[in-house]
């Protein structure tokens, strides 16, 4: 079982690496097949395997030996390890797909952030469907629960995109509400997280570049709510269950 999902956590890293390319450019995700960026020269089968591809070619591209990325091969590596991760920490299908389902939209999400600043509806919109359909399927008693959170977290965010339009967007907005279907009440160290992360990124920015250059400088801030949703997903049932016994101490 962990092999088999190890090998598809790596194609699907693989393909998030594609849809990251892609999507923000309104290309097909399927054609045509993967090709070197530099010199457009397809991209052989055998040197198209995960990871191991571009350890073989040693990050170059086999026709015009330019640099590849080594992001794509971390990628591919990270999803394979996030996906293994998901099944020996979950125990029922239900939350397995769920999983499974949130790895496969913060993956490539983060990714889309990181690089054009949009966190496209295109995969907000299905991620939110699954969420659901998943959950009235494996758990129909929660739903209701599920949508207070996405409103929480969406709400939440939504007065930061108001007051500092500049500083977050609608798509950061968009994806804490799909965090919310995805983690329920977890959402919350999500946002936490998220939010802890991001400033300490901008403090060490204001550090290196001083007060002014570094509020100047623009930092995605999606990234960081995936960061927060990866965190949540494996530690945020146990850390609300330990904080809301805590204050019934």
């Amino acid at each position: 079982m962990l092999p088999l999902t190890a090998l598809c956590g790596l194609v699907f890293g693989s393909f998030f690496n594609v849809v990251a390319h892609r999507l923000p450019r309104r290309q097909s995700l399927a054609r045509p097949g993967s090709r070197c960026p530099h010199c457009a020269a397809a991209i052989r089968p055998y040197d198209n395997v995960p990871v191991f591809g571009w350890l073989l070619l040693r990050g170059r591209c086999r026709d015009c030996r330019a640099p590849i990325s080594a992001r794509y091969p971390l990628v591919e590596a990270a999803t394979a390890g996030l996906a293994v991760a998901v099944v020996l920490t979950r125990q029922s299908a239900g939350a397995i797909a769920l999983g499974l389902a949130l790895v496969a939209v913060l993956v490539p999400v983060a990714l889309i952030d990181l690089d054009h600043r949009i966190i496209p509806n295109r995969l907000l919109a299905p991620a939110a469907a699954a969420a659901l359909l998943i959950a009235l399927a494996s758990d129909p008693a929660g739903v209701p629960g599920r949508l207070i959170a996405a409103a929480a977290a969406g709400g939440f965010l939504l007065v930061f995109a108001l007051a500092y339009p500049r500083g977050m967007g609608m798509g950061d907005v968009k994806l804490a509400a799909v965090l919310g279907l995805f983690l329920g009440e977890s959402v919350a160290v999500a946002m936490i997280a998220g939010l802890l992360a991001a400033t300490a990124v901008g403090g060490v920015l204001i550090a290196r570049l001083g007060v002014a250059a570094g509020r100047k400088t623009a930092v995605p801030f999606g990234p960081f709510l995936a960061f927060g949703g990866i965190l949540a997903l494996f530690v945020g049932p146990a850390i609300v269950h330990w904080y809301l016994h805590s204050l019934a101490a």
